[in-house]
């Protein structure tokens, strides 16, 4: 195992590019470790070692996700975040503490943060939707990460009309948060959430646009229609 960690750290560096490293920085606020490889490229040499990796047990998997997360580097990140997917079917009740573990120590930007709850933790919740009384939690956190965690764990069930009652409330709870991150984390999730309950995100918006951050706002009703995004804007 420890020699794939070290294959797997070479050849992202061997594909590494200045250029790439500097165009991603443009998209975070503050330093971020990187190497500058090709999203493309990334995704194949993560898919590459996965063909040697999954003969192996998840905890063994698991346990070399954790220390890519551990490195704090974005492109290892994503790696732990893909291999983490691939085991979905083997899920099981106890890999959520696993996943809180990453989102609460280790996520340290949007990208790293969305890459590991839209998938892992969003197909978690849905196949153990008990867990998502911990979504609620997450959302009451001081960590920013750990509360857009909260809301975009939720996008790719929110687009199948799931759990509204619980996107409502998790929005609620981060309404008046002032984090412009969070507020398009929860803003994206009613976006999503509209795609099958139109009229519930519009009333929702509405009933609380006088107090609603304008960035979250212009989020949630980005998939409306022009008439109820123009009732949804007026001051």
């Amino acid at each position: 195992m420890n020699n794939i960690l070290t294959r797997l750290r070479g050849e992202l560096q061997s594909n590494a590019t200045e250029e790439t490293r500097i165009s991603g920085q443009r998209f975070f606020k503050g330093e971020l470790k990187s190497y500058g490889v090709k999203a493309a490229v990334l995704h194949k040499i993560s898919k590459e070692y996965w063909k040697e990796l999954k003969k192996e047990n998840k905890a063994d998997i698991f346990a070399l996700c954790d220390r890519l997360w551990q490195s704090g580097n974005l492109e290892e990140s994503f790696v732990a975040c893909n291999w983490a997917y691939s085991l979905r079917k083997q899920y099981v009740p106890e890999d959520f503490d696993v996943f809180a573990n990453w989102v609460t120590n280790y996520v340290n930007n949007w990208a790293s943060c969305d890459a590991l709850c839209n998938h892992t933790i969003g197909d978690f919740v849905m196949m153990y939707p008990e867990f998502l009384s911990q979504l609620k939690a997450f959302a009451r956190s001081e960590n920013r990460w750990v509360k857009r965690a909260a809301a975009v764990s939720l996008i790719v069930p929110a687009r199948r009309g799931l759990f509204w009652e619980e996107i409502f409330a998790i929005a609620d709870i981060l309404l008046l948060d002032t984090d412009d991150l969070v507020q398009k984390g929860y803003g994206w999730m009613l976006k999503a959430a509209s795609q099958a309950h139109q009229q519930e995100v519009f009333d929702y918006v509405v009933g609380n646009k006088a107090v609603m951050p304008r960035t979250a706002l212009r989020y949630a009703i980005e998939k409306l229609p022009k008439e109820m995004k123009a009732v949804a804007m007026e001051k």
